[in-house]
């Protein structure tokens, strides 16, 4: 049931949770190292006075971390949810309670409250957005847009969202700058394979207890996110078999080790079949006709759309929840498929998503990435933005520092070497 604070506007479940959520989010912060020091600055410096960000993210312990630095560097904050089945409750209760920021979550909500929530958050007319999946934007473009021309730029988290915004920006609808943080070196090449091969297998692990190894492990998809979990499984001992579209990323899959083949050829011999694509229908209803009794599906990109589950729903002679996070699909011939976390990321429906370690270089640009958009915003035109080089940098770096990591510097000669055309062999 939702709760109105005396305070603070939300709708979260239970503000009795705040608690825990607190220790929590606490625990999280102290493998954080970078956002800390951004955090820090932010307090010094106040780059966000006065600026009122809506945010579409996972409401998690890593995410409430972000928040308060938001806060903190002078912003007005609200916070929604980016999926239905992400949200943290216990996190959620703390940041209203504890940190005054408004927040709209609640684990489990249906699709209205889902959107009514996005709602909520742009109820707050923002300068600046921040959104995970595009979902905040795109009702911004099309059922807020009164809201358009207060808006000075926004960042993206995740592959799904920056697909969606280039798209708008192709067609000329996109209103306002937008840096997709997704494609910060420190981002994709850390939190997509690191972050989402590790929690991706958590999830399905805390749902199932089956035990990994020796199952055929299909993985659909072998971008950053696909060859993170290609890696975790096949370090659990799984026979990992990957499908793809690209060449060059299939070529590059058996290169690392991986059999190769299409969906259709891996359906009838896959145990476990993790979808990592971001685009639709990736396990369509011609792959359920060839899966074999005991399969386990599940997904691991943004939307729910990867796995086609109205068109199992239509061939299934019955359907059943066996075990929390998991539903039983009899078919007509008496195979039983098993869905995990109702085709919604795994990791985050039955898990915690990604740690807080990898997490703290994705929101360090993010944190960044927000200030850049409001001290540059007017000389930017309407289209998706990489992250600056050198906030990339700033991000490796601060992690480098915090681990106790010194790196070599180039010397003058060195440097006029690689600057130069003139000196050969």
């Amino acid at each position: 049931m939702a709760i109105e604070s005396l305070q603070t506007p939300c709708d979260v479940k239970d503000l009795g949770l705040a608690d825990l959520g607190k220790r929590r989010t606490e625990w999280a912060f102290q493998s954080m190292p970078v956002l800390q020091t951004i955090r820090k600055q932010f307090i010094k410096t106040q780059p966000l006075k006065g600026i009122r960000v809506s945010a579409c993210l996972h409401v998690t312990t890593e995410t409430a971390n972000l928040m308060i630095a938001l806060r903190d560097g002078g912003a007005s904050v609200v916070l929604c949810a980016s999926n239905p089945l992400s949200t943290q409750d216990d996190v959620a209760s703390t940041l209203v309670r504890d940190y005054g920021i408004p927040t709209y979550a609640i684990k489990g909500e249906d699709n209205d409250s889902y959107y009514s929530h996005i709602a909520a958050a742009l109820d707050h007319k923002p300068h600046i957005t921040m959104d995970d999946g595009a979902d905040l934007v795109t009702m911004l473009h099309t059922k807020r847009q009164d809201l358009l021309d207060g808006v000075l730029g926004g960042t993206e988290e995740t592959t799904t969202g920056v697909i969606r915004l280039r798209a708008m920006a192709k067609e000329g609808v996109l209103r306002y700058p937008i840096v997709a943080v997704n494609d910060a070196l420190t981002k994709h090449l850390f939190d997509n394979r690191y972050g989402t091969g590790q929690s991706t297998l958590d999830g399905i692990l805390r749902a199932t207890n089956i035990l990994l190894a020796g199952l055929n492990v299909v993985v659909a998809g072998y971008g950053w996110c696909g060859r993170g979990v290609a890696s975790r499984a096949r370090g659990l001992g799984a026979n990992v078999i990957v499908t793809e579209i690209d060449p060059t990323k299939a070529i590059e899959a058996v290169m690392d080790g991986f059999r190769v083949m299409t969906m259709a050829e891996a359906a009838s011999i896959g145990d476990v079949f993790i979808t990592v694509t971001g685009n639709k229908h990736v396990i369509a209803r011609d792959h359920f006709d060839r899966l074999k009794s005991g399969a386990i599906v599940c997904n691991s990109g943004h939307f729910n759309v990867e796995i086609d589950l109205d068109g199992l729903a239509k061939v299934a002679s019955s359907r059943r929840p066996v075990r929390e996070f998991i539903e039983e699909f009899v078919m007509k011939d008496g195979r039983k498929l098993y869905v995990l976390g109702e085709g919604r990321l795994i990791n985050l429906a039955a898990a915690e998503g990604h740690p807080a370690s990898v997490m703290d270089m994705s929101f360090a640009n993010q944190a960044l990435a927000s200030e850049y958009m409001v001290k540059n915003h007017a000389s930017l035109e309407k289209r998706v933005y990489a992250v600056p080089e050198d906030l990339d940098r700033s991000v490796a770096k601060m992690k480098l520092e915090s681990m106790g990591v010194n790196i070599d510097r180039l010397t003058p000669e060195q440097e006029a070497y690689l600057s130069s055309w003139s000196e050969g062999t």
